[in-house]
């Protein structure tokens, strides 16, 4: 077991019909705003502008998705108002008292960003577009996004309808948690029932462009720009692009994963399991568990400027409680803070149910 000295402290625990050319060099963006993150951790890897609030069109309507994918509704039926078939824009072509599944609205308005499908959802799962414009903004304050207002279930040009590129790419990093909204975002084409041909999915980065591309969502108006959300996995390491009021956007995504693939690595900070720390000071020892694999994007110069810290609370000890944090481990690179993980009680170690449940809290909030 590694013997780690440590101080005792008492602190809180904390468009067109081209194919892009490839470019590994550092990312030039032609998007007005831009950010590129790690899904996994979130660790912002470039960004340009990304937290001014922006019109983001449909891009909105990954919002829509993962909240009907939340409601549980997907196989019960929504019936087609005047509302939704008479909204403008992008259209699957709804009729007005047609019926049709949750889920398959949910592909249409993912696939081919009908706007009729966004309409249909608002009112089946918030019981108005107005409900569940609350919804949507609720979830948004929920998830941290400070800089975002929505007033619609589309992302039709509205005075007060704004998000930034980090806020989205905050929201597509907690969508993509989910399996269904993967699948979903991750489908070429996809047949509904109620149709008689399949719809194809308008991100040409999943279907034509980016072979390591696993999803997205494109989004336009006059006002907004071309807007772009899109994702993608290479050796074991995940990204989230977004791009607002960008006219090159399809050769920017594939710029911003070039580079980021790249630059970073995954690299393990700290291994799951137990590990022995000698209390400086003192002659006592202090076992502790660290539940998880601690895995970062760095670049490998970080990779050589990695230091930590333990910190134990000064009753750690004592501590009885197996769900009880008995310190933490603070990563810096170069000095500068990098992120953190909690130190459990060796006993936690042999509870698996309770292991599950800090898992997720790290899945969530990023630090453990």
């Amino acid at each position: 077991m590694k013997r780690i000295g440590v101080l005792i402290c008492c602190v809180g625990i904390i468009m067109g019909g081209f194919i892009p050319q490839r470019a590994v060099a550092a990312p030039g963006v032609s998007a007005a705003h831009a950010v590129l993150i790690e899904q996994t951790t979130g660790r912002v890897l470039f960004e340009k502008d990304a937290h001014e609030p922006q019109r983001i069109a449909s891009i909105t309507k990954i919002m829509t998705a993962i909240i009907a994918i939340e409601s549980g509704k997907l196989e019960e039926e929504a019936t087609a108002s005047h509302r939704a078939v008479y909204t403008e824009g992008s259209s699957i072509y709804l009729e007005e008292g047609e019926k049709m599944k949750l889920k398959d609205l949910v592909y249409g308005l993912m696939l081919r960003s009908g706007n009729d499908a966004a309409v249909a959802i608002a009112e089946n799962v918030g019981g108005s577009v107005e409900g569940f414009v609350h919804m949507m903004n609720e979830k948004a304050a929920w998830l941290g996004m400070t800089d975002t207002t929505f007033e619609n279930p589309h992302g039709l040009d509205s005075e007060n309808h704004r998000s930034s590129a980090y806020d989205m790419a905050l929201l597509m990093r907690y969508a993509m948690d989910n399996e269904i909204f993967r699948e979903i975002t991750g489908s070429k084409s996809y047949k509904a029932e109620t149709r008689m041909y399949a719809w194809g999915n308008k991100n040409k980065l999943l279907t034509q462009y980016y072979e390591y591309c696993t999803g997205g969502k494109t989004g336009y108006t006059k006002r907004a720009g071309r807007t772009l959300v899109s994702t993608a996995d290479k050796d074991g390491m995940s990204l989230i692009a977004v791009t607002i009021n960008d006219p090159d956007d399809w050769r920017d995504h594939i710029r911003l994963f070039d580079w980021g693939f790249e630059k970073y690595q995954m690299t393990d900070l700290q291994q799951q399991g137990v590990e022995q720390f000698s209390i400086r000071g003192s002659n006592r020892e202090l076992s502790g568990y660290f539940p998880d694999t601690l895995r970062y994007p760095l670049t490998e110069k970080e990779q050589q400027q990695v230091t930590s810290s333990v910190y134990l609370l000064d009753n750690a000890s004592s501590s009885k409680k197996q769900a009880e944090k008995i310190g933490k481990k603070v990563f810096q690179v170069n000095g500068t803070y990098l992120t953190e993980m909690n130190i459990l009680p060796n006993d936690f170690n042999q509870n698996n149910g309770q292991r599950g449940f800090w898992q997720l809290l790290r899945k969530m909030t990023g630090v453990f």
